[in-house]
């Protein structure tokens, strides 16, 4: 591809094109930043969150899962802090009337300044290497001022964040000469906050409604159930509660694909531990959940951890695993140490003790909690874009490839019959019913053999099974890896043990 711009268009217009993710209410032009999974979409999707669900709740014995709803007393957020607190700072551009966020407007300010950095030290090897000590300093000199500016930046930026600084922040922007991407002037408006959660009434009429919120985390459903999980569960300090659902945010600035939506869904796990030993747990977390990552075999210069340094003020410890997007390194995954600030404000609200009695210390306490919080969707995004590949065959031709973790393909087994003809499709829909209680297959008939193939590496089918004449002869099949393209041939008893594919 020639630039990271055109492969995110790629990777946006193939989900669509093969059944992935389509614009929602596509027939009534859309709803911006709002987007449904096609057939194979939510099989990628649904194959994401098993694997996440196994991993905390499956392999860990003090872990178990709720599924709380999305409709909750609005009283649970005014104590979490959302009715007065959750709000992002936005900025207008007086010419072209569009809206931003202030922060995200710095943030990809100094997301260019690391391109140039990238680039330049690109350039300092290539010097290096050429023994051209000359060039070589005068690029490295320019790493380095683009680092110190980086710095410089991002310090001022946390400060003005951390004391809510909104003239400052307006006047950063006009320091760094940040222009509107539209209009390209720097006309801007003050920046002023904007509450994120949406609001609705219940109630039979509209004069006796209630005003409630649809939910903007998962977390809070957690927490509000600690002790009815912790007593029906019997369940000892340290253990946590899992919970996947969906969350709803009005964002004014939705960009970058399902990068950031309005209606999402998060994977959370909410760990309870004693005071004074949650950034212990914090360490345990952080090692972990990016060795869950890595597991998916991805590169490991894929992912970083980027330690905050604006803290929430109900925090002592967060960080964020970053991803490596066709649009620059952005947050995947936050692990955060939460303090007992939720469970204490809770008790406060609600007039309820919601305490922990430890044996082993023999005393009462209010357990300390430490987070980890993941977008289904930008994992989703994480996946799916590293797995998109273009490529240019041995013959010349070429073919896309969606290399996706086995364990994670919507399709795992293609069953083809090379010809509709000479009792192939009837062996076909036989091996094909012995594979279904094990793996989601897809039966196909139409076409070359060529292009089936064509089609299972667009949608990341890892393999292939052929029935051709050799099969009706001896019972054997040709069996195709997806990434290498190598076939080989088993018998079609020996097909499952040969495939091992972990589901």
């Amino acid at each position: 591809m020639a630039n990271n711009e055109e492969l995110f268009k790629a990777i946006i217009s193939h989900a669509k094109e093969y059944g992935f993710i389509f614009p929602s209410s596509e027939i009534y032009d859309g709803l911006s930043a709002v987007y449904d999974y096609g057939q194979y979409g939510v099989e990628l999707k649904n194959n994401i969150k098993q694997y996440w669900w196994k991993a905390m709740v499956q392999y860990h014995e003090n872990i178990v899962g709720i599924d709380s709803a999305i409709f909750m007393h609005p009283t649970i957020w005014k104590a979490s802090g959302h009715v007065d607190a959750f709000n992002d700072p936005l900025i207008d551009n007086k010419d072209s009337k569009k809206r931003y966020r202030a922060d995200v407007l710095i943030e990809d300010h100094i997301q260019k300044i690391e391109d140039k950095i990238n680039k330049e030290v690109e350039k300092a090897k290539k010097r290096f290497e050429n023994f051209d000590e000359a060039l070589f300093r005068q690029t490295n000199a320019r790493v380095v001022e683009h680092q110190k500016k980086i710095d410089d930046i991002t310090a001022k930026y946390a400060e003005l964040m951390q004391n809510n600084d909104l003239a400052g922040l307006k006047q950063l922007i006009i320091d760094l000469e940040i222009a509107c991407p539209i209009s390209g002037t720097r006309n801007w408006t003050d920046v002023r906050q904007f509450n994120l959660m949406f609001s609705t009434q219940m109630g039979s009429v509209a004069e006796g409604a209630d005003t409630i919120y649809l939910r903007p985390e998962t977390a809070q459903g957690i927490f509000v159930n600690f002790l009815n999980v912790q007593k029906t569960g019997r369940m000892k300090i340290p253990f946590g509660i899992a919970q996947i659902g969906k969350a709803f945010r009005n964002e004014i600035v939705a960009r970058q694909f399902i990068f950031r939506m309005r209606e999402f869904e998060q994977m959370e796990m909410q760990f309870f531990v004693r005071p004074g030993e949650e950034l212990k747990w914090f360490e345990y977390w952080k090692k972990e959940r990016i060795e869950w990552h890595k597991a998916l075999g991805i590169a490991p210069e894929n992912y970083r951890f980027h330690d905050h340094e604006k803290l929430a003020h109900y925090a002592n410890a967060a960080t964020d695993i970053e991803f490596k997007f066709p649009f620059g390194f952005k947050e995947l995954e936050g692990i955060h140490s939460r303090t007992n600030y939720d469970l204490s404000r809770h008790e406060e609200f609600s007039g309820k003790k919601l305490r922990y009695f430890d044996h082993e210390t023999n005393e009462s306490y209010v357990p300390y909690v430490v987070e980890t919080s993941i977008g289904v969707d930008r994992m989703f995004l994480a996946v799916f874009s590293n797995a998109y590949c273009e490529e240019t065959l041995e013959d010349g031709s070429t073919r896309v490839v969606l290399r996706l973790p086995a364990k994670l393909a919507p399709v795992k087994v293609a069953v083809l019959p090379l010809v509709k003809k000479d009792g192939m499709p009837e062996k076909a829909r036989e091996i094909m019913d012995m594979l279904k209680p094990h793996y989601l297959c897809q039966y196909d008939e139409k076409d070359a053999i060529g292009r089936r193939y064509r089609r299972q590496d667009a949608i990341g089918t890892p393999y292939c099974i052929t029935i051709d004449n050799q099969t009706m002869e001896d019972g054997t099949v040709t069996i195709r890896e997806r990434d290498s393209m190598q076939q080989y041939r088993v018998s079609s008893d020996e097909i499952i043990n040969k495939l091992k594919i972990e589901i």
